[in-house]
Parts: C-alpha cells; sequence; structure tokens
C-alpha cells in the first residue's frame, strides 16, 4: 500500500512538473509572439522612412561630371542612407514610362528634364525636422550649384504619423498580454506548489529554515524558466519557419543580434516570473498555519 502510494505521489509530481513546464513555455511563446511582433514593427518602419525619396536639382549650368562629384561628396553624410544620380534620359522614363519618346517629340526632340540627384535618408532622418535639415545643408554647403531640394512633405508626415499611431495600438495590446502571461505562469507555478504545500509544511515541522526549504524549489524554477525559454524560442522558430514556406507573401526575417535579444528577453522573462513567483507562493505556505493548508 505504501509502495503505491509512493508510486502514486511519484507520477502525480512528474506530470504537474510536465505541465508546469508546457504552461509556461505556451506563456512565453505568446510573449515572444510579442516582441516579434515588436521587431518587425520596428523593421518595416525602417524600410518605410528609408524608402522616402528626396531629390536634388541643379542650376542650368551644372553639368552631369559636376553632379557625379557632387554625389561621391554627399555619400558619406551621416543623414544619406543611399543615393543615385538620374540623368536626364532616365528621369524622362521615369516620368513618362513608354510614353518618353512622346514627349520628347513634344519639346522638338529636347530633354524639358534636367539631370538630377536621388537620395533616401536614414531612418532617424526621414521626418519634416530631419529633411528639413538636410535641405538647409545641401543649400548652405553647395549654393553655386544646388537650385532647390524636393520631397513629398505629406508623405513624410502620414508614414511618420500612420506609425507612430500604430505603435501606440500594438503596444498597448502587447502590454495587456504580457500581463496576462504574467498571471497565467503565476497561477501554474501556484498550482503547482499547491499540491506540494504539505511536503513544505512538514519540512517546516521538523525544523528546516525558510531558506533551506525555499532553495530546492527556487534552483528548480530557474530551471523550468531556462528550459520552458528555449521551448518557446523553438515553438517561435517553427512558426517563423513555416508562414516564410507556407504563405509566399509573408517573409519573416530576424537579424542575429534580433535574434540574440529575443533569446536574452525570453530566458530572462522565463527565469524572472517563474522565480519571483515560486519565492512569493512558497512565503505564503510558510506562513500560514497547518489547520489552512486543508
Amino acid at each position: 500500500m505504501a509502495e503505491a502510494l509512493e508510486k502514486y505521489t511519484k507520477r502525480g509530481i512528474r506530470n504537474s512538473y510536465i505541465s508546469t513546464i508546457v504552461g509556461i513555455s505556451l506563456v512565453l511563446f505568446l510573449i515572444g509572439i510579442v516582441f516579434s511582433g515588436s521587431m518587425a514593427l520596428s523593421s518595416v518602419q525602417q524600410q518605410a522612412k528609408e524608402s522616402i525619396q528626396c531629390d536634388v536639382f541643379f542650376k542650368t549650368e551644372i553639368k552631369d561630371a559636376d553632379i557625379k562629384q557632387l554625389e561621391a561628396r554627399i555619400k558619406p553624410w551621416k543623414e544619406i542612407n543611399k543615393v543615385w544620380f538620374v540623368s536626364s534620359e532616365r528621369a524622362v522614363e521615369e516620368f513618362a514610362g513608354e510614353g518618353s519618346q512622346d514627349i520628347q517629340a513634344l519639346f522638338e526632340e529636347e530633354n524639358p528634364l534636367p539631370p538630377s540627384l536621388c537620395f533616401n535618408p536614414k531612418a532617424q532622418y526621414a521626418t519634416k525636422k530631419g529633411l528639413k535639415k538636410i535641405k538647409e545643408k545641401l543649400l548652405r554647403s553647395f549654393p553655386e550649384m544646388v537650385d532647390e531640394v524636393s520631397y513629398d512633405a505629406s508623405s513624410v508626415e502620414q508614414i511618420n504619423l500612420g506609425f507612430k499611431q500604430f505603435a501606440i495600438v500594438f503596444l498597448s495590446v502587447a502590454l495587456l498580454l504580457i500581463v496576462i502571461a504574467v498571471a497565467m505562469i503565476n497561477n501554474t507555478i501556484r498550482m503547482a506548489l499547491y499540491s506540494r504545500r504539505f511536503t513544505i509544511k512538514t519540512m517546516q515541522l521538523v525544523g528546516a529554515t525558510g531558506s533551506f526549504i525555499r532553495r530546492p524549489f527556487l534552483v528548480q524554477s530557474i530551471g523550468n524558466g531556462i528550459i520552458s525559454a528555449f521551448i518557446a524560442l523553438l515553438l517561435l522558430v517553427t512558426v517563423f519557419y513555416a508562414l516564410n514556406n507556407v504563405l509566399e507573401t509573408i517573409e519573416i526575417t530576424f537579424s542575429l543580434m534580433n535574434l540574440i535579444i529575443l533569446t536574452g528577453s525570453l530566458l530572462f522573462m522565463g527565469v524572472f516570473i517563474t522565480f519571483a513567483s515560486t519565492w512569493f507562493a512558497l512565503s505564503k505556505y510558510l506562513r500560514l498555519k497547518l489547520d489552512k493548508l486543508y
């Protein structure tokens, strides 16, 4: 009878341990999706900002060779992400497409569009204030060459305002999900310790100190957090791989730095939440009197 009871108890503890790992892993998987979404949003925002095109127009007497020299001079600027030369012929083709010959015929074979430089700003300068500073810098640095710097101010404002509004909504939802996830992990750990409350109280009654009782549970909580974090990370990688292979319109990529940040975040969240939840749950059972355990 005693052997059967011991076997039943061990099986119950093992099942409780497995269910705890599974529960924490799924919650960390949810947190990982939130973190991944935040990184993806940041990447999309950077790409959108750095796709803004600005045009630099020159005075009529400036030749193509001089423009190309200026291109080489502004390419190293910290505000510039990419810069390229646009000849008159290419400008007409981009403007009119297949009707470029008709436009040249209309202007008696003369090209009505002058050569120019186009550039994309770096993301941190892709704002109304940042682009205004770039424009002023170009006009101040090359007053004898640059006639005008043009960009679509309304598009710049829409891109920044749109991402700002979306970021507020996303962060609000993410914060709510993280709060729910933390509560679920805390509840999972409390339920796991509830099944061992008599063991905890027995150790206390035979003279074990609080730190002695806590030590094995806290060590186990750290291990649970690490294992759960890697399981959650494996689930995330599997989902991303499946999406990239099944849905042709979606491509999810992460740089090595983003992957390191994601892994570190999941490990920290897993260890911190499980450790803190275990600590407070143990403190509760250590304070309770024996008759309150039933």
